[in-house]
């Protein structure tokens, strides 16, 4: 597992809200609720339009799955340094855990399922992650 110049290994945060992962038709427009918290991730390809958002803001019309929770990587860390993403997502692969990853310049977030969440934590504890709460 990766670790920070010490020998800690890296720490992660916990963010507040419950969210949700939506699926639009390819070429909708941004829906303006889709923008509106304080963390959301726009991708479009192809195929699909995708959103996760605050699941409060989606309107119960359209395609999404909630009860999702999201974990941050505390970083920022370099382009080059690799095997972060893999050191958080692989104890919870091993064990069935179902994710959803966002990645952005800076920052690498693992969503998962409110249901999977105690778990989750603890499985990463037991990896030597310290996991908080979002500040």
């Amino acid at each position: 597992m990766i670790g920070t110049e010490n020998g800690d290994k890296r720490s992660l945060s916990l963010l507040d809200e419950e969210y949700a992962i939506c699926r639009l038709d390819k070429n909708a427009p941004i829906p303006g609720w889709a923008t509106g918290g304080g963390f959301f991730s726009v991708a479009r390809t192809p195929d699909e339009l995708s959103i996760v958002c605050e699941q409060y803001a989606v309107p119960s019309d359209v395609d999404h799955e909630g009860g999702w929770r999201c974990l941050k990587i505390e970083s920022p860390f370099e382009f080059d340094l690799t095997g972060m993403l893999s050191s958080v997502a692989v104890p919870l692969a091993e064990e069935e855990v179902g994710m959803f990853v966002v990645a952005t310049q800076d920052s690498d977030y693992i969503l998962v399922r409110q249901t999977d969440l105690d778990r989750s934590i603890s499985l990463l504890k037991q990896s030597g992650y310290r996991v908080g709460s979002f500040h």
